[in-house]
């Protein structure tokens, strides 16, 4: 009896250092901020548009990304009639609008892995 208890013991001590650590490997790098939240520096500078060059046609596409998330295919002038600054050259993917990065997310999914494995330890230790 006293070695299991040793052993979930230790299983205990190795599954809180293991969240612990995850923890201070999860905080200890930067949160980006998002596009809208930098500062007012646009990718494409700032031409004077009249109202009568809205809307804007174009022959070729050249898509930007504007900080809300949109594609403007007819490039920074589509963007400006609009009132959106540019995020990025080229269209939007599927998710643009989030800030963290792919290891960021799967390091975010481990540690709620560990998170839900260390309540279920406790669930199933009180039973």
């Amino acid at each position: 009896m006293k070695l299991k208890l040793r052993i979930s013991q230790f299983h205990l001590l190795i599954l809180l250092f293991a969240v612990i650590f995850f923890s201070f490997t999860v905080s200890s790098h930067g949160l980006k901020p998002l596009p809208s939240h930098q500062d007012d520096e646009d990718i494409c500078p700032r031409t004077q548009l009249t109202t009568d060059s809205c809307p804007i046609n174009c022959f070729r596409p050249d898509p930007v990304c504007g900080v809300n998330g949109v594609t403007y295919w007819c490039g920074c002038p589509d963007a400006h009639c609009a009132e959106v600054r540019v995020a990025k050259l080229g269209p939007c993917t599927v998710g643009n609008g989030g800030s963290a990065s792919v290891p960021g997310q799967a390091l975010l999914l481990l540690h709620i892995v560990w998170l839900m494995l260390l309540g279920i330890y406790f669930l199933v230790g009180l039973l």
